[in-house]
């Protein structure tokens, strides 16, 4: 995730696969604010181990977990030491009815 924004600037990004949805589809746009705070519920960009991750951020009992909203696909425990890039703060879609925003 390397460019020319400053390091707090939001940027956007394609979702890829279908783990997210149906409220994140494949191929949709969403903006992504580095400044933001990750609260328990945010919908975030996290890198852990090596990868760029799009989930729910869920915080229970202290431990953190990024959940998936396509229940096919499992929630992962962040066990070891890991960077929030930024925080979903707006869905774009072709139709301007399929904006949505994350605040």
């Amino acid at each position: 995730m390397s460019g020319s924004c400053s390091e707090l600037e939001p940027f956007a990004l394609r979702v890829l696969g279908d783990s997210m949805a149906p409220e994140f589809w494949d191929g949709c746009i969403v903006i992504i604010d580095p400044g933001s705070p990750a609260r328990d519920g945010a919908y975030v960009i996290v890198e852990y181990e090596g990868e760029h991750i799009f989930r729910q951020l869920r915080i229970e009992s202290g431990r953190h977990y990024l959940k998936p909203l396509n229940e096919s696909y499992p929630p992962v425990e962040l066990a070891g030491p890991y960077t929030v890039r930024g925080v979903v703060i707006q869905r774009a879609g072709r139709r301007r009815s399929e904006h949505k925003h994350y605040d």
